[in-house]
């Protein structure tokens, strides 16, 4: 039970002031602006867009500014906006084999065509502090870089669906559920698994990932592809009779190839796990490809072990930060009916195990 609490609302207010100061820090300092935290702080910027299921970079780096680089704090504040949003109509999906591509990478075939694009990443870097970047200095010299790709991109997935070695994905044209305007029912269908894995915290995705590499899945996955770049996004329109394209979006997409020995209703082969994210977000888009083929037990006819990343509703009903930082923080809130009755409680428990002591004695 929660109750009112009198002579709360000048404290409200200063704690908001004190928090706007705090957020400025010293005056002494250059304020930080939305271009640079956009700009510079960029895979923030794309954790906040894809977790808060709005691609919108100055406003997800006006909420990371907000919230004081708060990061969950910030999915929430883009979130709440986008509930304000009118919705127009329906984009068609994304063709990721169009992707004009910066990041392109294999590690089942080393020759593919079109090559395998490092792109700006972390992989091969010594992670050792740069004190450089603490002295204010020139700009770094440009990369040698060829231009994004802007000729389709053949899927690693598909030469090893030539033969017949990994599982066909069937194309569906049905409309998938929408996880933000409908409550989620359980057993969930593959299409909400992945919406509701694509905006879930990318900690608790990659814990899970990590627990079926360690045997709690029974999963063994390779990258069989990942790429990052920008995408085109279409919708039709009914007054011209045909799709236009609105915008482009950066897109993550990985696709992992597990082994699979067969179960009684499919034949021994490759099958598939999927992660697709907004921006460039690699390390989310690699743990949510290997929770996806964790979640597909069932349909595959595999076995039940038991594993957290197998099990739907507590994968599902868990991945989602900010009911979860939402449920964590109300009980910080007042709670002082339900405390003093159980403190009565305790008080009546402690007094009848004194009594029967005494009795005894």
């Amino acid at each position: 039970m929660y109750v009112a609490v009198k002579g709360g609302e000048r404290a409200i207010d200063s704690a908001h002031a004190w928090l706007a100061e705090e957020r400025r820090g010293d005056l002494s300092i250059a304020e930080l602006s939305v271009p640079q935290i956009r700009a510079q702080l960029a895979l923030a910027v794309n954790r906040v867009m894809a977790e808060g299921s709005l691609y919108d970079p100055d406003l997800a780096a006006l909420a990371i500014k907000q919230s004081r680089g708060d990061l969950i704090e910030a999915v929430f504040l883009i979130r709440a906006y986008r509930t304000t949003l009118p919705r127009f109509g329906a984009s068609r999906p994304v063709e990721t084999a169009q992707m004009a591509v910066i990041r392109r990478i294999s590690a089942t075939f080393k020759d593919l065509p079109g090559g395998q694009i490092l792109g700006p990443t972390f992989d091969y870097t010594h992670r050792l502090l740069d004190f450089k970047l603490a002295a204010e200095g020139d700009a770094p010299p440009a990369a040698a870089t060829a231009p994004a790709g802007l000729a389709a991109v053949p899927r690693v997935t598909d030469f090893l669906n030539r033969d017949g070695m990994i599982e066909t994905e069937a194309r569906s044209d049905a409309t998938p559920p929408d996880l933000t305007r409908e409550p989620m029912e359980m057993p969930s269908q593959r299409p909400l698994r992945l919406q509701a894995l694509t905006r879930g915290d990318e900690g608790f995705i990659l814990s899970l990932a990590y627990s079926t590499q360690r045997g709690y899945g029974r999963t063994h996955a390779f990258v069989g592809e990942l790429r990052i770049g920008m995408v085109a996004v279409q919708m039709d329109i009914p007054e011209l009779g045909f799709a236009v394209d609105i915008g482009e979006v950066e897109l993550t997409e990985c696709e992992t190839v597990n082994q699979f020995k067969g179960s009684k209703t499919e034949p021994p082969q490759f099958t598939r796990g999927y992660g697709l994210v907004f921006g460039q977000t690699e390390r989310k888009a690699i743990a949510m490809s290997l929770v996806d083929r964790a979640l597909r037990w069932k349909e595959l006819g595999e076995e039940n072990i038991g594993a957290p990343a197998q099990d739907e509703e507590f994968v599902l009903m868990h991945a989602d930060n900010v009911q979860a930082t939402g449920f964590l923080e109300h009980i910080k809130l007042p709670h002082y009916v339900d405390f003093q009755s159980e403190l009565e409680l305790i008080r009546r428990l402690r007094a009848d195990v004194f009594a029967t002591q005494e009795a005894a004695e």
